[in-house]
């Protein structure tokens, strides 16, 4: 299970991450991350509200499995699965850092090694 400190909840923010953040697709899953901005010095936000970033310290995921990967048996296995791959992977982000994963249909059939090769390849292009 993927602990509640770490877990992205809000719409907002979910949206906020799919807007502002870096895009990285690969053929199982899209994955959105913001990652944290620098800070700024005090009175440099540039007329910009003050928590722009819907996160502080720990790092945040969001999963989206939609009706088109499958019916509820298989989403909610997608889903399970994604929680499992990205829980092992925590601790390799900055601190900050916002990530939505979406799951695409191939998603259905493949195995949770095959969903976490696809993460690490996505995490790789938007961390560099």
């Amino acid at each position: 299970m993927l602990p509640p400190a770490n877990r992205l909840t809000r719409s907002q923010d979910f949206g906020l991450v799919v807007r502002r953040g870096r895009r990285a697709g690969r053929p199982r899953l899209v994955v959105h991350a913001l990652l944290p901005s620098p800070a700024l010095p005090q009175g440099a936000e540039g007329g910009r509200a003050p928590s722009a970033q819907p996160t502080l310290d720990p790092s945040k995921v969001g999963f989206v499995v939609s009706k088109a990967v499958g019916n509820s048996v298989v989403r909610h296995r997608v889903s399970r699965r994604l929680r499992h791959v990205v829980r092992d992977r925590l601790a390799a982000l900055p601190a900050g850092t916002s990530l939505v994963v979406r799951a695409l249909a191939p998603a259905a059939a493949a195995s949770s090694a095959e969903l976490g090769e696809d993460l690490d390849a996505a995490l790789r292009r938007l961390l560099r």
